[in-house]
């Protein structure tokens, strides 16, 4: 890997480690989330500091090239963030459906005492 692949590497994962540190402090994202993002940026800076890091973990698993290997778990990555999305979005919607229905019987309640 080449020195400055590897140096924008680890500036990127600092400038997303300082980013979620940010949004952490500002409420805009939980602490659950941001450990996703966390070990992310690990990884990336991982990567950064460690250059045969991923061709090990890629002969390991036996991909004869990078690039298959590294589309190979970018697509199981968006493929476990779609499946969770899809978890949150239902949780969602079963908690504005049961919002709505309390809103509901308070409507009705009032109206009944009018």
């Amino acid at each position: 890997m080449q020195v400055n692949l590897r140096i924008y590497l680890i500036i990127f994962s600092l400038i997303l480690f300082a980013i979620i540190i940010k949004l952490l402090q500002k409420g805009r994202i939980s602490e659950k989330y941001s450990l996703i993002w966390f070990a992310f940026s690990l990884l990336i800076l991982l990567v950064g500091l460690v250059p045969g890091f991923l061709k090990a973990i890629s002969n390991f698993f036996g991909f004869e090239v990078l690039s298959n290997f590294i589309i190979g778990v970018l697509f199981v990555l968006l493929t476990i963030v779609t499946i969770f999305l899809t978890v949150m979005i239902d949780g969602q919607k079963k908690k504005v459906t049961l919002l709505i229905q309390e809103v509901s019987i308070l409507k009705k309640e009032l109206e009944d005492k009018k």
